[in-house]
């Protein structure tokens, strides 16, 4: 397994700031504070804001410090109609190519969230969540479609994350992933689709309400 660059580090740790709300959307990201706190250069931490750009995070701005991403509901409405389509497709196709290794590891990824869904950090938990759905899209075997998925679930990771911290509940974070895990080891592609449109369908209002309460804060 590679090891991650400086760079992949300070997006991640930077990610997780953004995450838990200690740098809420429209905070400059300056450099000089980042390279100060965690004692690097400026070289990795232009290319973590990179990397966070690339996922809507951040927003580049010319000649001023890139600002921490302000999100729109309509563009992350029409990301997330698109990801819960990537997902069904992901799961109908895993029912035909996903092997028996595949299964197995989502499976130990339900299991973990179930054993520890009481005493874990949320923003863990998320992480772990979000590893089923990229392992999920992986095991349709379509390098595209799993590529694909992989954009625009990181396009969307602050907005999931503020939802699923909304709706924390064992019924959604384990039984929801396990109905998915029956219907890939039933091989059976229109439940498996089903099983996700369940987990998903109330996404978008779920980020409506975040976003709503988001501009509100803004504005007073």
């Amino acid at each position: 397994m590679s090891k991650e660059t400086l760079a992949e580090q300070i997006a991640n740790r930077l990610r997780r700031d953004i995450l838990r709300g200690k740098l809420p959307p429209g905070t400059s990201v300056k450099e000089r504070d980042i390279g100060a706190d965690m004692g690097v250069s400026r070289t990795p931490i232009r290319e973590a804001i990179r990397i966070l750009s690339k996922e809507g995070l951040v927003e580049l701005r010319p000649s001023r410090s890139p600002i921490v991403a302000i999100s729109d509901f309509k563009e992350v409405a029409d990301q997330t109609t698109v990801l819960i389509e990537l997902e069904k497709l992901s799961a109908e196709l895993a029912c035909k190519t996903a092997t028996d290794a595949d299964i197995d590891h989502l499976a130990s990824i339900v299991n973990y969230m179930s054993e520890n869904f009481d005493t874990i950090d949320p923003l863990d938990m998320f992480e772990v969540d979000m590893s089923f759905h990229t392992a999920l899209a992986s095991s349709s075997g379509n390098r595209a479609l799993a590529e694909t998925h992989s954009t625009f679930l990181r396009r969307l990771w602050r907005a999931r994350y503020l939802s699923a911290r909304q709706r924390r509940n064992r019924e959604r974070v384990v039984n929801q992933h396990t109905l998915i895990l029956d219907a890939l080891r039933a091989r059976d592609g229109q439940a498996a689709r089903d099983a996700i449109d369940y987990h998903l369908w109330r996404l978008a209002e779920d980020i409506r309400s975040v976003i709503e309460q988001e501009s509100a804060n803004q504005e007073t």
